[in-house]
């Protein structure tokens, strides 16, 4: 084996595995390694490349031998494996650092703690109305590095979470966006909230003035740390509260986009996503498109009629008049804020799972306001219990969604909704948010 062409890739999700599929097509020595069960799926895949793997095991001695090392975004920094390559040099990189060696592609890189999934979908479905040769991956859809591998697109859409952005280095967005920063994750950064921000803030590593960063000016958190970074590059910014020469505003009722004397307006009323956090979205995705001087035809067309996000603010269905909706992407408080914040009926809410660090208090006043019962699912609700206990006239506990989805419809009367906007992680019940979510839509079809 030629220690200089050895990569090990630590987990054997989509994104190890297409690293994994992108470095045999580079030459390299591949060894996958899993500490859980690899898919049947993937075995096959990786068999097919004759990539060398294992699962249910990391053999240690092996993957320290290798020269780079790429790592699912799950894994953490203080897992002993990666603690023991850190000691040993191996230099330790993300799927989208490796895939941004092979491509030349223009790339547009999403983060923010809320708003990326639906922002990432809506930018990438805009640039595919105006004609663009465009890939979508990044926390959605295939994984970057397969694609590199695989296809041959001009343009990526990237959402890229701060897991993902703790490991890259060399990578080089053109387009930048950082959406908000709320505390989020703090279990992966030692409980400090500036952690996360300085994780955030690695996405406009490597840019330069040619390149382009649209932020909030809305958010205190983005705005105080680009004063003090004071980054030269373009910055757009998109706000609700105020006009500005470049970027986004909402006057009256109109939002506009101004970017260097071209100017484009739409009827808030008319975007096919309502509410204050899907106008960001929208400002987002149309500072974007004018930058690639998309036309407004097109723009307009793309914000009037897209489909939404699945698991974010979804609504499944209405039962004997009580309505359930699909929020299972909201996995912290301030997506959850959001959620509660557009609700306009009395919400028998469904929250918990495994909790990173959360500060429940922020929705103590929309609890208040806006939520009649709460149903905890999880293993461990106790800090659940002991912010909202007696703060709602109800307060149940379930272990299953089914359990959850029963409680709530016979809680729930004649026009209430039951919202399952769990501000947590899902690991301690289901799979993923995705499985949660859809557990969530089975269970209420099943009523």
């Amino acid at each position: 084996m030629e220690p200089q062409k050895y990569i090990a890739i630590l987990g054997a999700g989509e994104s190890g595995v297409g690293a994994a599929v992108l470095a045999k097509a580079k030459g390299f020595n591949v060894f996958v390694s899993d500490l859980g069960n690899i898919t049947d799926a993937y075995k096959a895949e990786l068999n097919a490349h004759q990539i060398e793997w294992e699962e249910n095991q990391h053999s240690e001695e092996k993957i320290l031998q290798a020269t780079e090392i790429i790592k699912s975004p799950g894994i953490p920094d203080k897992a002993l494996l990666v603690k023991k390559a850190v000691e040993k040099g191996i230099p330790i990189i993300s799927e989208i650092e490796f895939a941004g060696r092979y491509t030349q592609a223009f790339m547009i890189g999403i983060t923010g703690s809320n708003g990326k999934t639906t922002t990432t979908l809506l930018t990438f479905d805009l640039l595919k109305r105006a004609g663009f040769n465009v890939g979508l991956a990044g926390n959605v859809g295939k994984s970057f590095a397969r694609q590199v591998a695989t296809e041959n697109f001009d343009y990526y859409v990237l959402e890229l979470s701060s897991f993902q952005l703790d490991g890259m280095y060399s990578f080089k967005a053109d387009i930048a966006v950082i959406m908000n920063i709320t505390p989020d994750h703090l279990d992966r950064y030692e409980y400090k909230f500036e952690n996360y921000v300085a994780s955030k803030f690695r996405i406009i590593r490597n840019m330069t003035k040619n390149q382009k960063l649209i932020f909030c000016q809305d958010d205190e958190v983005v705005v105080a740390r680009l004063k003090e970074l004071n980054p030269d590059i373009e910055l757009l910014p998109f706000t609700l509260s105020q006009k500005i020469k470049n970027g986004a505003y909402v006057d009256g009722e109109q939002m506009v986009i101004k970017l260097h004397n071209n100017e484009f307006t739409m009827d808030i009323k008319d975007l096919a996503l309502q509410g204050k956090h899907n106008t960001y979205n929208s400002m987002v995705a149309a500072v974007a498109a004018n930058v690639l001087s998309i036309r407004k035809e097109t723009i307009r067309d793309c914000l009037t009629n897209f489909q939404g996000v699945e698991h974010r603010l979804e609504p499944v269905i209405s039962v004997h008049k009580i309505e359930f909706i699909n929020d299972s992407k909201a996995t912290n408080v301030n997506s959850t804020w959001y959620a509660l914040e557009s609700m306009k009926k009395p919400v028998i809410w469904i929250v918990g799972g495994v909790d990173k660090g959360n500060d429940y208090t922020l929705l103590m006043p929309l609890v208040k306001e806006k939520v009649k019962a709460i149903v905890c699912l999880g293993v461990d609700n106790s800090k659940l219990r002991t912010v909202f206990e007696g703060k709602v006239k109800t307060l149940v506990e379930a272990r299953s969604m089914e359990e959850a989805v029963r409680a709530s419809y016979l809680l729930g009367t004649s026009g209430d909704v039951v919202l399952l906007s769990p501000a947590c992680a899902s690991f301690d019940l289901f799979q993923n948010y995705e499985d949660r979510g859809r557990q969530f839509k089975q269970a209420v079809r099943n009523l």
